[in-house]
Order: C-alpha cells, then sequence, then structure tokens
C-alpha cells in the first residue's frame, strides 16, 4: 500500500460527502413535486409525456397499484428487450451483420437488464448491433434505473407520511427520476467522456493492418453515451466484452474518476432524500454513516490483500502486488477501490478481472453483493435495502429493552419485521441454493475454468452477482450456456422482484400508521450507538448467512496459497 494510492481513495471519499447534500436537495425536490432550475426546460416534456400515456399526475397509488404498476413495466419491458434481440438481424444500425441472438441468451439478456443488473454472458462487440445496444440496452439502463428510484421514493414517503393509504405514483417518481436526473448527468457526463476519447458514433468498425502485416478489427460505435447511464444507473452493462477495462470504454485516470463517483452519486444523495423527507437530516446521515464504514472496511481490507501480493510468488524472491488481471494504467489502489464501489453499489462495471485478485481480495466484492448490497448499493435498491436492516435493527433494540420499537414516529410491529426479514432471506435461498445445485452436476461444472475452491468461488460468484442485481463477473466461468443463461436469468430476477414485493408491503403497511410522540425510552437512532447497531447486525447476518460458503471457496484457497498450493 502506497501513499499514492491512499490519496486517490481520500479524493474519491472527499468528493462522494462533497455531493450529498447539493444532490440530495435537488433529487428532494424533483420527488416533491417543486419547482428547479431545470422545470423551465423539462415540465412541458413531463406534462406532455402524461397526456400522451394518460396519467394523471395528481392522482397517487395505494401499495399494491405502485407495484402492480411496476412489475407490469418490468413484464413489458422484458418481453420487448427479448424480441429485439431475436430480430436484431432484420433491425437497422447494425453495420457489423449482427444476427439473432440465441432465445437462451436473449432471455438471460432482457432479464438481467430489466432488474438492473447487466450480467452479460456475451461480448457486447460480437453479439449486439448498435440499434440493440442504443435503443434496447442503454433505455433499459435509465428506467431500470428510474424503477429503482421510485421503489426507494415511495418507501421513504412511507415513513415520512401519517395515516394515509398512498404511496405516490409509479408514472410519475419514474418519469421525473429519468427527466431531472438521469437524463441531464448523462448528457454533461457524455460530452465529457467523448472529450477524453471515448467513441460515440454510428461508423463500422474499423479494420487496420498491424506493423507485423495482420488484420485487426477494431470495434467502436455509440460507446460515452452508454457509459455515463451503465455508471450512474449502476447498471454496469459494457458496450465492449473488457467492460470498464477497455481503452475505449476507459482510457485515462479522470474517465475511471468520474466513472466511480457517478456509480456512487445517486446511491450516496438518496440517503440525504431520506432525512430531508423525514424532517430529520441527520437522520439520513446516520445511514451514510453506517454505508460508509461498511464501505471503508472493505476498501482497506481490498487494498491490502491486493498490495500484500501472493505469497507463491514472494517465495520466488519477487516482491510486490498482485498486478494479474489489473491495468497498468489504474493500478492496484484504483482497480481495488473500483471493485469495491462496483460492488458495493450494485453496478457490476470492472476495470479488472475480479477472478485475477487475491483470494481475500476477490471475497470483498463477493462479500458486498451478499449482504445485499446495501453499501450505498444500486439506485433505489441500496437505500431500501439499508432500511430493510434498519427495521430489524430497530426491532432487535426493541427487544433488548422490552418495549415495542419505533423508528421515525412509526411502531415497528409484527408485519413490518416479517416483510423485512422475508426480503432479506430471499436473497440468500437464491444464491446459495443455485450454487449448491451448480457444483453438483455435470453441466455446471463443466463450466467451471478452475479447479477446487476457485472454481467454487466462480459458481458462487455467478449466483451472488446475479442474485443480488450486480452483474460484475468473477472471471474463468463460461456463463453462455443453456444451464447457466436461465438459472442466473431466474436468479436476477428473483432479487429484484421478490425482494421490491416484500418492500412495498411494508411501505403500504408504515404510511398507514399514526405518528407515535417520541418519549424517554424512544431509541434515538441518529448517533454512534445505532450506527453501531446497524452495522453489527449487517454484518452478523451476513456471516452467519455466507461463512460457510466463503469458507468453501476465497477462504480455504487463501489458506493454501499460504501452503504453497494454487488452482
Amino acid at each position: 500500500m502506497t501513499l499514492n494510492g491512499w490519496l486517490q481513495i481520500l479524493v474519491f471519499c472527499g468528493i462522494i460527502i462533497a455531493l450529498v447534500k447539493p444532490l440530495g436537495g435537488y433529487m428532494t425536490r424533483v420527488f416533491n413535486g417543486e419547482w428547479t432550475f431545470l422545470s423551465p426546460l423539462f415540465r412541458p416534456i413531463e406534462r406532455g409525456l402524461y397526456r400522451i400515456a394518460g396519467t394523471n399526475e395528481k392522482e397517487e397509488q395505494h401499495w399494491t397499484a405502485y407495484t402492480a404498476a411496476l412489475l407490469f413495466f418490468s413484464v413489458a419491458s422484458v418481453v420487448l428487450l427479448y424480441l429485439m434481440q431475436r430480430v436484431q438481424g432484420a433491425l437497422p444500425f447494425n453495420p457489423a451483420g449482427m444476427g439473432a441472438v440465441s432465445p437462451e441468451l436473449a432471455f438471460n439478456t432482457a432479464a438481467s437488464f430489466v432488474t438492473n443488473t447487466n450480467w452479460q454472458n456475451y461480448g457486447g462487440e460480437s453479439t449486439m448491433s448498435y440499434f440493440t445496444q442504443m435503443a434496447g440496452l442503454a433505455v433499459q439502463n435509465f428506467v431500470s434505473a428510474a424503477a429503482g428510484m421510485a421503489i426507494a421514493v415511495a418507501l421513504i414517503r412511507a415513513f415520512a407520511r401519517k395515516s394515509i393509504q398512498t404511496l405516490g405514483s409509479f408514472w410519475v417518481d419514474m418519469t421525473r427520476s429519468t427527466l431531472y436526473i438521469l437524463l441531464p448527468i448523462c448528457v454533461i457526463g457524455t460530452l465529457v467522456l467523448v472529450w477524453q476519447g471515448i467513441p460515440q458514433n454510428l461508423n463500422p468498425y474499423t479494420v487496420a493492418t498491424t506493423l507485423e502485416g495482420a488484420q485487426q478489427t477494431i470495434a467502436q460505435g455509440p460507446v460515452a453515451s452508454q457509459m455515463m447511464i451503465k455508471h450512474l444507473g449502476t447498471n454496469g452493462g459494457g458496450f465492449f466484452n473488457a467492460n470498464a477495462a477497455h481503452p475505449f470504454e476507459n482510457p485515462t485516470a479522470l474517465t475511471n474518476l468520474i466513472h466511480m463517483v457517478a456509480i456512487f452519486a445517486i446511491g450516496a444523495g438518496l440517503t440525504n432524500v431520506f432525512g430531508r423527507m423525514v424532517g430529520n437530516e441527520r437522520q439520513g446521515w446516520a445511514i451514510f454513516s453506517a454505508m460508509g464504514t461498511l464501505f471503508i472496511a472493505g476498501v482497506i481490507a481490498c487494498y491490502w490483500a491486493e498490495a500484500a501480493g501472493n505469497p507463491l510468488v514472494h517465495a520466488l524472491g519477487i516482491e510486490g502486488g498482485n498486478m494479474e488481471g489489473k491495468e497498468t494504467r489504474f493500478g492496484i489502489s484504483l482497480s481495488a477501490l473500483f471493485a469495491v464501489v462496483t460492488t458495493a453499489a450494485s453496478c457490476g462495471a470492472v476495470n479488472a478481472m475480479h477472478g485475477s485478485f487475491m483470494a481475500l481480495g476477490g471475497m470483498i466484492p463477493m462479500i458486498n453483493m451478499m449482504l445485499g448490497e446495501i453499501i450505498i448499493g444500486g439506485v433505489g435498491a441500496g437505500l431500501y435495502g439499508m432500511l430493510l436492516f434498519v427495521v430489524v435493527s430497530i426491532f432487535v433494540a426493541g427487544l433488548m429493552v422490552g418495549r415495542t420499537p419505533e423508528y421515525l414516529g412509526k411502531k415497528i410491529e409484527a408485519k413490518e419485521v416479517k416483510m423485512a426479514m422475508l426480503a432479506l432471506l430471499v436473497l440468500p435461498l437464491s444464491m446459495l441454493g443455485f450454487t449448491a445445485i451448480a457444483v453438483v452436476l455435470e453441466t455446471g461444472v463443466a463450466s467451471m475454468g478452475n479447479a477446487g475452491p476457485h472454481g467454487f468461488s466462480e459458481a458462487l460468484y455467478a449466483y451472488v452477482s446475479g442474485t443480488a442485481n450486480n452483474g460484475s463477473a468473477f472471471g474463468g466461468l463460461t456463463g453462455n450456456t443453456v444451464w447457466y443463461n436461465i438459472t442466473i436469468g431466474l436468479a436476477m430476477l428473483i432479487g429484484r422482484f421478490l425482494m421490491i414485493i416484500p418492500v412495498m408491503a411494508m411501505a403500504g403497511s408504515l404510511v398507514a400508521k399514526k405518528a407515535v410522540p417520541e418519549s424517554s425510552g424512544t431509541f434515538p437512532t441518529t448517533g454512534p450507538l445505532f450506527i453501531g447497531l446497524l452495522v453489527g447486525l449487517v454484518l452478523i447476518m451476513g456471516g452467519l448467512e455466507f461463512f460457510p460458503a466463503l469458507a468453501l471457496g476465497p477462504i480455504v484457497e487463501h489458506l493454501a496459497a499460504i501452503a504453497g498450493q494454487t488452482f
């Protein structure tokens, strides 16, 4: 570990902290329907969209209608994106002549982008046409992110409102998220990325002759526009197979910083939105502090593991950190930081290959996802995921003192706790269940690129990434098979929607509750004690659920490396 590496990490953290309050204030005004500096431009467009869709922006929805709207929109999106891939050979903007995508891969990709996962069992430059990339994948990058933000805002309203039945309108919240937040930031960000050298064109691939006289095909296309939304919306799907390690996606240290800041910006800002909308910004800062504590711990552990290097290499008399699978233009510190950022925030973009990390370094991204990616998390998903842990923490605190727990003036009773636990237990059921089946079936084992614990980690990481709606890959696993396309596709749908439904049921219960005045027995939820309880509960639940699986994979691989064995 170097001073320069720590300075780079501190600069990133400083930028994120500085963005929390101004971005949170702006998003609060957007979701409250208040006037913003972009209203003169976007308000007429917003009204026009409502008229075309037949939506009354003043008409709010019960939690069941809100959830049904999300599910209907998502099903329609999956079907349309699937069909687009199946007929892309007949669609325009296809200079490379890409043919139809196979049925199982088209299903996996449609489920992936609609659930904001962006797991990719294909190479973008060799599989998807420009039209599919722009009209299909990039569009879903916007609307799937906006849908996650809408669910988060609905849950915030459940805590902020008293004794009513409605949570807002899904159609209005999603429209405003896209128009006022995602779109303007992406337009500006895309122009900056083009300035930094990322392509943005519709040209055919370039065939070049190398110095050795060989022919090389250089893929390009509308890259910059997809890069900005893939990071801002915590989607992560790369235009190219190498993702953010590709020089056309991430050419400079500045683009790398822009990508990482974009990944965290909205998720961090939503904690401030929460504080503002419930009438106490300190509540938002408490949640942000819990997220930040877990994030810093992950960065320290991952950076240490990679900087320490491989003991097997050190035994040969070669000192230094682990540069395997990393780009020299980023080095160890920025590779480790990016790995923690992208898996803490449910993004899935990678600028290094996680399967080439040291065993403990690769374990940290896995743990981030196993915890439900509540460390900043996906846009919207991170906040509502952390609020589930808040509800459980408040319940545990109530048990300790023998009184009915309450949070922000709402009594936390049996229904809320049951819904929170149901949502939280969906994740390990899918992650561990699919992994257990894959590692005993010949069709699952055949795709593993390595033997022993590393091969187990490849399969475990795939289902953890899919269920957590992250989308990053460990590397080494051949995912483009019927088995993995179907099962990872199902894992992504489970991780998204079987978590959202209990969240919305809990929101419907909370919004109807009356306000309970604070008393001397009310547990304070803005101080270090609450933050410590929340962080401890997250780690304890994660440890109880996932430690056996981690022991079979990265932990035993680390111990084997110390003993001189590799896989």
